[in-house]
């Protein structure tokens, strides 16, 4: 394959798969961005029992769209479990994780598909800290304690990343459906990180651009969610 400059260059490939839980405000935007994209061939969307009307909103556009997954939580049970959820129902030869919200850019696909369609990697991270693209400027301490999580997940894998935390992974659908996601909540991160690792696949790592929101835009992750990364990195490479 030539060099991969943008999304345009790729044939249809893969399955996005967002959880959703009260991203009324923003979920329609993301969607058309994210169908937009022409290696875009499927959307598996998995809302959490959302309660402010996002439900209300995804239903006719998934009506107007054959390459849109719906499905929905009756109970809310965090981003773990929609993406265990979403994951299953994955087709495409590669999945993204695609957060409903307007902190990663799509049209940056093509930076973690290239790795994946040229044979050399079979996982591939983005990366908020290469140093490529724009970052909003926001949270010190979430930047110290993803650096202190990243850190303390690459000593228990033997992983040189610079993100662990990041949202957008990009995996051959062959290596993580054969995953068995346990965490319901953000333990996914360094559960999915713990598990690739072990696999011994091929893992790459790319820059990516960063829009961060703020709490009051409607930021969800917590300092509880770091103590449970904690517990997670753990649990998932010593035990």
């Amino acid at each position: 394959m030539s060099e991969i400059k943008s999304n345009a260059d790729i044939a249809p490939c893969l399955t996005a798969v967002m959880p959703v839980y009260n991203e009324a405000a923003t979920i329609a935007e993301v969607i058309k961005v994210v169908l937009a994209q022409k290696p875009v061939q499927q959307l598996v969307i998995v809302d959490d029992c959302s309660h402010d009307g996002t439900w209300e909103k995804l239903q006719p556009i998934a009506q107007a769209e054959p390459r849109i997954k719906l499905i929905r939580h009756e109970v809310n049970q965090g981003k773990g479990a929609a993406l265990r959820t979403g994951i299953t129902h994955a087709t495409s030869e590669i999945v993204i994780i695609q957060d409903a919200d307007l902190e990663y850019d799509p049209t940056e696909y093509f930076r973690l598909l290239s790795p994946i369609l040229t044979n050399k990697a079979d996982v591939v991270f983005g990366s908020r800290f290469l140093g490529a693209g724009a970052h909003r400027v926001l949270y010190y301490r979430h930047y110290v304690g993803n650096n202190l999580l990243t850190t303390l997940s690459n000593l228990a894998t033997n992983l040189n990343l610079t993100d662990m935390e990041v949202c957008y992974k990009a995996f051959r659908r062959e290596v993580i459906q054969k995953i068995r996601i346990e965490e319901n909540r953000f333990g996914f991160e360094p559960e999915i990180t713990a598990k690739v690792a072990k696999l011994k696949v091929r893992v790459y790592e790319v820059a990516i651009s960063y829009y961060g929101r703020t709490y009051s835009e409607g930021k969800k992750i917590g300092w509880r969610d770091g103590f449970s990364a904690l517990r997670c990195i753990v649990k998932y490479n010593f035990f």
